[in-house]
């Protein structure tokens, strides 16, 4: 019996590993703490659900949080890159994103009881057990964060959970049988790590330049732009106090305090200028761009540039556009750039890509031809000692003791024990995702006493799991997906 879930357990215990999107239910601190700067501006945009980067730093609070938590306190920003928590926070946000987006097109949405009653039960608005209004909008304050804020973020969470319980499916008891006998098997295994940092490769150019050779479609020069653009001079009006009140009293509900309500014209005096300053200016440009496109600029000459994507002094989302302008219409109307100024561009010519000589190319060339070259050897010296290799011996290791694998990393541990438990050979080797390799000797096999824990959750959580990241991956191709953040 054993060996048999041994072997065939590959189909089931895979997902007990699938990670479950967190979308609520996360701690109610440590906001702030991770700045990226203006908290107002876009990083993503998700079909009409835009993510700014407050979302961003909030989601990136709550994972590091989490994170935390699970090391025990030993974790830190240097981790935090090495687990690629900034991507992780933003994929958390697309994906909840997503689901918003398909809520609100069948109409789906929270009232306001909905969402009152949800911060009414949350603890840390209570004082003595009870809901407290005061201390609800202190810790608030405390977090910078405003009611409206708040309870609009607590909205699109209701909002998504809405859709997520109509993806809840109940196990069955042969499913839940099945999930204790395959977190009772355990194996008294001995284990020996190979790491690709103990394979030396000599820097050979000869090698490389053939290595090159074979792979040089692979290395490409980036596509380029000949452009000409103007920047539009930024127009002031804070002197201009009829302008100001009259756009106020036009606009005023744009305008709110940290309550949600209507603010008074000297609260929202700045807010109300760089509004107006900004429409403007958008009109300015606008005359400027038609002068433009009829070659009548005045006073003005063009400057001329070429850009790339590694070369873009736009935000993400101006190259883009840049990249479907045609000879037949190169001019792109103006737009507001990263550092919010507007800018008419005219595209002059398109530099395709081309493939790199081998000295342009070298650079690029030479850690792929390391790591290919580590692998492969790795390889060979797995295949080579897997049989025969002394390491050391672990007793009575189920999928969930990681930590009784001392010569890895937690990481490491969970991985190979995932691969472990769907493999039939007694003695072989397991590669992890980071090229290293696992060898190991199944010593020992046995079935644990039955434990009594709940297993019923446990398969709910994983088949609700499995049918959320299948909606997902239909939702993506429903919505479109901008990221206007680099490096992430």
């Amino acid at each position: 019996m054993i060996t048999w879930m041994q072997r065939h357990k590959k189909y089931l215990i895979i997902t007990i590993w699938i990670s479950t999107i967190a979308f609520v239910g996360a701690g109610f601190v440590g906001w702030g703490q991770y700045s990226y700067g203006d908290k107002a501006g876009a990083v993503a945009k998700v079909g009409d659900e835009e993510i700014t980067m407050g979302d961003l730093q909030k989601g990136y609070s709550r994972l590091y949080s989490q994170y935390s938590q699970v090391f025990q306190g030993n974790f830190d920003e240097e981790k935090a890159k090495a687990f690629g928590l900034q991507k992780q926070a933003l994929q958390q946000l697309i994906d909840k994103a997503l689901i918003i987006n398909l809520a609100r097109s069948y109409d789906l949405s929270v009232s306001d009881v909905e969402v009152f009653e949800e911060i009414k039960s949350s603890q840390y608005f209570q004082k003595e057990g009870v809901f407290d209004k005061e201390t609800y909008r202190e810790l608030l304050t405390r977090n910078n964060y405003t009611m409206k804020e708040y309870e609009e973020d607590i909205r699109k969470d209701l909002l998504v959970r809405k859709v997520l319980t109509l993806l809840n499916v109940q196990p069955n008891a042969a499913e839940a049988s099945i999930l204790s006998t395959i977190d009772r098997i355990a194996d008294t295994i001995e284990y020996k790590l190979l790491s690709k940092k103990d394979i030396h490769i000599a820097l050979d150019d000869e090698k490389i330049k053939a290595y090159w050779e074979t792979r040089r479609q692979n290395f490409m020069s980036e596509v380029s732009y000949d452009i000409r653009y103007i920047e539009h001079t930024k127009v002031d009006l804070s002197n201009d106090a009829a302008a100001i009140e009259a756009y106020y009293n036009e606009n005023k509900n744009q305008f709110k305090d940290a309550e949600g309500k209507i603010a008074q014209l000297d609260a929202a005096k700045t807010d109300v200028i760089k509004a107006l300053n900004d429409k403007a200016t958008k009109d300015a440009a606008l005359r400027e761009y038609i002068a433009f496109k009829k070659g009548e600029l005045k006073e003005r000459t063009p400057q001329s540039i070429t850009i790339s994507e590694s070369n873009n002094p736009f935000d993400q989302e101006t190259i883009e556009s840049i990249a479907k302008l045609a000879p037949t219409s190169p001019f792109l109307k103006p737009s507001q750039s990263i550092n919010g100024n507007y800018y008419t561009i005219e595209l002059v010519k398109t530099n395709p890509s081309t493939v790199k000589s081998y000295e342009d190319a070298k650079a690029q060339v030479v850690p792929n031809y390391l790591q290919e070259e580590q692998e492969r050897l790795l390889l060979e010296l797995a295949n080579g000692s897997f049989a025969t290799f002394k390491g050391k011996v672990a007793d009575m290791v189920t999928n969930k003791d990681a930590n009784k694998l001392s010569d890895l990393t937690l990481v490491q541990a969970n991985e190979f024990l995932m691969e472990l438990f769907t493999k039939g050979q007694k003695r072989g080797f397991v590669t992890l995702s980071s090229g290293d390799i696992v060898l190991y000797n199944i010593l020992e096999q046995k079935l644990l006493t039955p434990s009594q824990d709940d297993q019923v959750a446990n398969i709910a959580n994983i088949k609700s799991a499995m049918f959320k990241q299948g909606a997902l991956k239909e939702l993506q191709n429903k919505f479109e997906t901008k990221i206007f953040i680099e490096g992430l």
